[in-house]
């Protein structure tokens, strides 16, 4: 079974509402190894990756927290600002530098409430990254347990 395809930020979201958006970013850069969140802590912020690739991972009791997925050019790092109680449910590592637009989620919160169209608009792109995120970690949860070649799919 493969991963479905990344929800990229162009392909997304309308013009108007990129541009918007655009308006409240802010550059970052993060060198290799950087963690940009851990699982539990405040999610306060997001970023659309502009070059480099960011892991997310799950905490494994014991182990290196377990990589769910990887995140190129034009994809979102962290949904967790957008739900109560703000706080991120999964980590986020750079495995390369990388470039990126930072966001400050209140603000975006804020604009959305604002904003309907606009705040529609969003969080349908950010329902699409969750439901992308979903399947992609079911396809790795195969991947890892999975008898293989059983042909069992949950």
């Amino acid at each position: 079974m493969s991963t479905p395809s990344p929800i990229r930020f162009h392909a997304a979201l309308p013009a108007d509402c990129r541009a918007r958006l655009m308006q409240l970013a802010h550059e970052v850069n993060f060198d290799e190894g950087t963690r940009l969140f851990r699982e539990g802590c405040r999610a306060d912020r997001f970023w659309i990756v502009r070059s480099g690739t960011v892991t997310l991972d799950v905490h494994v009791p014991g182990r290196r927290p377990a990589v769910i997925e990887s995140l190129g050019p034009g994809e979102l790092v962290g949904c967790s600002w957008l739900f109560k109680p703000y706080a991120w449910r999964l980590g986020a590592e750079a495995m390369t530098p990388v470039r990126a637009h930072e966001f400050d989620a209140v603000g975006v919160r804020a604009l959305m409430d604002a904003d309907p169209a606009f705040g529609s608009a969003l969080g349908h792109w950010v329902g699409q990254v969750l439901a992308h995120r979903l399947q992609a970690a079911r396809v790795r949860l195969l991947d890892l347990y999975a008898p293989h070649g059983s042909g069992v799919f949950l």
